[in-house]
């Protein structure tokens, strides 16, 4: 599988706030290379990601499961818990849930992960900020 590299960033409500007003009046203009995603937090990312959603993830890049039944079998969770899951992995752009003949196909989208944050949760700073 090609490596697809995920950009995350680390932004409070207030400091993601301020930069989505600051981007509608058009004070602030996002640079190509930052992050798509935002995360509230190191622990809300570190939840999404958890140990058990990274096994998860390799699963579906290992064994291509043709459907979330398919994956039910390979991971011994119960649906509903799956489903769950990969619902808040796809919101996040880190997977995609195709329909195909009434199958959900899990596909993983992002295989790396690259987060950026400042401790300084303003606009001026987010030029400035450190990769982890």
């Amino acid at each position: 599988m090609e490596t697809q590299v995920m950009k995350i960033g680390i932004l409070s409500k207030e400091g993601y706030r301020q930069r989505t007003i600051a981007i509608a009046k058009g004070q602030y203009k996002p640079r190509e290379d930052e992050p798509k995603v935002w995360f509230e937090s190191m622990k809300s990312l570190a939840q999404v990601l958890s140990q058990e959603n990274q096994e998860l993830l390799k699963i579906i890049i290992n064994h291509e499961p043709g459907s979330i039944s398919e994956l039910e079998a390979l991971t011994h969770r119960q649906k509903s818990n799956l489903s769950r899951t990969l619902k808040t992995l796809e919101r996040y752009g880190i997977v995609e849930l195709m329909k195909d003949k009434g199958k959900v196909i899990p596909k993983v989208k992002a295989t790396d992960f690259k987060v950026e944050f400042s401790l300084q949760n303003n606009l001026s700073n987010l030029a400035d900020h450190a990769i982890v």
